[in-house]
């Protein structure tokens, strides 16, 4: 009979800094909470301080350190990895068959596993891991690391596995250590390497290897992309968990992943708006953003997040029960002026408003006065954000005649797909199409039409 392997235990560690108040503080630990969550870990104790930085060589004071070492079984003690040097008396007693040795107390069987894992509510330097690791006995990692495992574990399509990687393996090449058998020389081929040298070398050979695979792989994506352009395009951004994938498979009727789990889905997806528009509209869920994204990973998935870039217009999706959400929003449109998107027409989404009581909505409705308030799973809600796009591209849109001569009739499912036909008719030259598209696709009828 199989057993399940036990759940990895950990402890979360937060600093709080005077530029942070206790919601905002509590808001980012509870936020951490769920990414370790994510990964499958179990949260079993939490550790906070206040203090004027997170730049201190064990992170936290003396105090909290031996309160977290408690938790975990460790010393409490950021101890050297050096060997103590052997002297002479200490040598005699250490070799010395009478001298009683102190006994280290029995461990409690009935008493719960101790956690396994560190999780720090911040960027660490190689250092501070090391430290924090002698000190509690723990392995460590820092919010940039369990964000990179998750997004790790989520990749799915080869685009997103080969940009995952690469951020991984930046993520990973600063923090290589020797291993505790000694960085001994390597013999023959890298004769002189140590194994730490060789190491970083296999990480950057690597680098370079993803970096051309990717650069061809998003080549066809461009190529996938550039065949949309004159195509009306939403896409749908904001911060992760605010109920994107949600709002995506009510518009487009779509069976794309909806968990209730940071990065349930990383890869962007596109499908068309329902019940389906002459010209189509295409709607795309984008990967979610948070706190203190890891910049290589927001550089990684620069192709990606293209689809935001390209799009004609972007509906910011937030999470208006969520009591951070203006800083989310702020977290949002950072990320997309990183990749120069934020010129893109935008509409604020309040999402998720069947949790927010009629004194919160009557607060939200005069702060956003322009926002769409809504909530995934209502149907007239959809349905009234459905009516709100159309009309934007309505506002858009051009209308114009054009003729189609009976000799180019292979043309007529292309300006179909590329233009709302409001009339038609016929006449000795061909079809007579009075038609409503935007400029840029009537262009390109027009010069397929001339071509044609």
């Amino acid at each position: 009979m199989e057993t399940t392997p036990p759940v990895p235990r950990a402890v979360l560690v937060g600093i709080q800094t005077p530029d942070i108040d206790d919601v905002a503080h509590e808001a980012s630990l509870e936020e951490l909470g769920r990414l370790v969550k994510t990964l499958g870990y179990e949260v079993v104790g939490s550790v906070s301080q206040k203090r004027e930085g997170t730049g201190a060589a064990s992170l936290l004071g003396a105090g909290k350190l031996e309160e977290l070492a408690a938790l975990t079984g460790g010393s409490g003690v950021v101890t050297s990895m050096a060997t103590p040097p052997m002297t002479k008396a200490r040598k005699r007693f250490e070799t010395t068959p009478d001298t009683p040795r102190p006994s280290s107390p029995e461990p409690d069987p009935d008493a719960p596993p101790r956690p396994e894992f560190v999780i720090v509510d911040h960027e660490l330097s190689p250092s501070q891991i090391r430290n924090l690791e002698r000190a509690t006995g723990a392995q460590v990692l820092d919010r940039t690391g369990v964000i990179v495992e998750i997004f790790h574990r989520h990749a799915n399509t080869r685009e997103a596995k080969l940009q995952v990687e690469m951020a991984r393996l930046k993520y990973v090449a600063p923090r290589l250590r020797e291993s505790g058998t000694g960085g001994g020389r390597q013999q023959g081929p890298g004769a002189g390497e140590s194994h730490l040298d060789l190491d970083r070398r296999k990480i950057r050979d690597r680098l370079a290897e993803l970096k051309t695979q990717l650069e061809a792989v998003q080549r066809d994506s461009d190529q996938r992309r550039s065949a949309r352009r004159d195509q009306l395009r939403v896409a749908l951004v904001g911060y992760t968990n605010a109920g994107k994938s949600s709002l995506m498979r009510a518009l487009t009727g779509s069976q794309v992943l909806v968990q209730d789990k940071l990065f349930a889905t990383l890869d962007t997806t596109v499908r068309t708006l329902q019940p389906e528009t002459r010209p189509r509209v295409l709607v795309s869920d984008t990967v979610g953003f948070i706190k203190q994204l890891p910049h290589d990973l927001v550089a990684s998935f620069r192709s990606t997040l293209s689809e935001a870039l390209e799009a004609s217009l972007l509906l910011f999706v937030v999470d208006a029960s969520d009591p951070t959400y203006e800083a989310q929003l702020e977290v949002s449109r950072s990320v997309l002026r990183e990749i120069g998107a934020d010129t893109v027409p935008s509409r604020l989404v309040l999402n998720k408003m069947d949790r927010v009581d009629a004194t919160r909505r009557a607060a939200l409705l005069e702060k956003h006065p322009d926002a769409i308030m809504l909530s995934a799973h209502a149907p007239e809600d959809v349905s009234a954000l459905r009516e709100t796009i159309i009309a934007f591209f309505e506002a858009e849109m051009v209308d114009d005649v054009l003729v189609l001569p009976y000799a180019k009739q292979k043309l007529i499912g292309e300006i179909y797909e590329s233009a709302r036909v409001l009339s038609e008719d016929h006449d000795e030259t061909g079809r007579v199409l009075k038609v409503r598209a935007l400029p840029g696709a009537m262009a390109r009828l027009r010069r397929s039409l001339a071509a044609g």
